[in-house]
């Protein structure tokens, strides 16, 4: 099975922190990147980090670099999207994906990936 599973979405005021969990199969983890990315309302589907398998390289897209943190746990087959200092432009559904392959566009996985999540929203609110 490679059909991610998200959890950890949830509302947060400015300056909060938000940890998403991607639970994926223990092959997902060897051989597949995978990637978060989020879809605000009447936007396109951006990417926001992705992690390659084997050496584990991270990629941020600018406006969460410095803030957001992606990692994984083998033993747990998960993938987590640290969130720290969260901003209202944040508030969006938050999608992971995997795939085999990727390319980069800015700095990026692009959201060109096979296999999705359902999502799971944050909102980052007063």
């Amino acid at each position: 099975q490679v059909q991610p599973v998200e959890s950890g979405g949830g509302l947060v005021q400015p300056g909060d922190s938000l940890r998403l969990s991607c639970v994926v199969s223990a092959f997902t983890l060897d051989t597949f990147v995978v990637g978060w990315f989020r879809q605000a309302p009447g936007k396109e589907r951006e990417g926001v980090s992705c992690i390659s398998s084997g050496d584990g390289s991270t990629y941020y897209a600018d406006s969460v670099k410095g803030r957001f943190t992606i990692s994984r746990d083998n033993a747990k087959n998960t993938v987590y999207l640290q969130m720290n200092d969260l901003k209202p432009e944040d508030t969006a559904t938050y999608y992971c994906a995997t795939d085999s392959s990727f390319s980069i566009v800015r700095g990026v996985c692009a959201p060109l990936f096979e296999y999705w999540g359902q999502g799971t929203l944050v909102t980052v609110s007063e």
